[in-house]
């Protein structure tokens, strides 16, 4: 199975309209009680999260897992920092890559892979207002060339 492959519990949209994403990274993720029967409900939201790396190891904040449902007293602190399982090298890399002017760490999607809950991480440099209306002017004309092919495949 391909990296990011499984089922998608939550996309960042976001993260790939301000950043310029150079490389990616799948890690697993530290969780506590009822927060994986939330995952598995699809109740994760990733907009605001990101990665930090403290002490030789890498927290995500800011990711907000909803209460379970039927958790009670045992449900869990909605946007507490988890603890992510990586390599050694893979977190020593990141914190190197990380010391650069604008580069950042964002999580791109979570996953289930195997019955495991993944999250996918990017890291990517910051993009410039101008480069953000560059892509969408792209992505414009792209929509709008789909929409001639398909308006002339109609004909």
């Amino acid at each position: 199975m391909a990296k990011g492959q499984g089922k998608v519990v939550a996309v960042n949209k976001k993260a790939n309209h301000d950043f310029a994403i150079e490389e990616t990274i799948e890690a697993g993720i530290v969780l506590q009680g009822t927060e994986i029967k939330s995952i598995r409900n699809s109740k994760v939201q990733l907009r605001d999260a990101f990665v930090r790396i403290r002490d030789n190891e890498a927290w995500i904040s800011n990711m907000h897992i909803s209460p379970y449902d039927h958790g009670n007293q045992f449900n869990h602190d909605p946007t507490r920092s988890r603890k992510l399982l990586l390599h050694k090298k893979q977190i020593a890399k990141l914190f190197v890559e990380t010391k650069q002017q604008g580069v950042a760490i964002v999580p791109l999607k979570m996953y289930l892979k195997d019955g495991f809950a993944k999250v996918l991480i990017g890291v990517g440099k910051g993009k410039k207002d101008y480069d953000k209306r560059e892509d969408l002017k792209k992505k414009d004309a792209k929509r709008e060339m789909a929409r001639a092919l398909k308006d002339r495949q109609r004909d």
